[in-house]
């Protein structure tokens, strides 16, 4: 059997319990992925500059953050980055409002999902995620270069 091929995945939400639903939903549903989690877009946007090497193969993103920027001003600055801009993020919030769903794709959004409620579909998603994301989709190889 060979062995898993690790898949990192940058969450940014600002509930510090999603990073437990995350990973024990993914264990069950996509347990090739890692991740990394942060609680703002400013701390995001940090992590990106400072990459140096590979980083995320895919973002999940919540729009709404308790921080000064929000997800939106996290897929600006993601379009601006020569590197980060070619990272699938998939937009995973409670907003079902049009303008949010519009907006998130015009800013560069690849997905707009809805947070699942309970543990099965929390597993049902990660389930969804890794058919497409890690056995179907062809990604780039993506190396990062730290920002000055």
């Amino acid at each position: 059997m060979l062995p898993l091929k690790l898949f990192p995945i940058l969450v940014i939400d600002d509930d510090p319990l999603l990073t437990d639903v995350v990973v024990r939903s993914a264990k069950k549903g996509f347990p090739e992925a890692t991740f990394t989690h942060m609680l703002t877009a400013t701390e995001a946007i940090s992590y990106i500059k400072n990459l140096n090497g590979q980083g995320p193969k895919l973002i999940i993103l919540d729009l709404n953050l308790s921080d000064t920027l929000s997800g939106f001003d996290f897929l600006t600055f993601l379009q601006g980055h020569s590197q980060a801009r070619l990272v699938p993020v998939i937009v995973l919030t409670v907003s079902q409002a049009s303008e949010d769903i519009e907006e998130a794709y015009q800013l560069g959004g690849t997905s707009f999902t809805n947070k699942p409620f309970s543990s099965q579909e929390w597993i049902i998603y990660f389930d969804v995620l890794r058919n497409y994301w890690y056995k179907t989709a062809k990604m780039p190889d993506i190396v990062f270069h730290k920002v000055e």
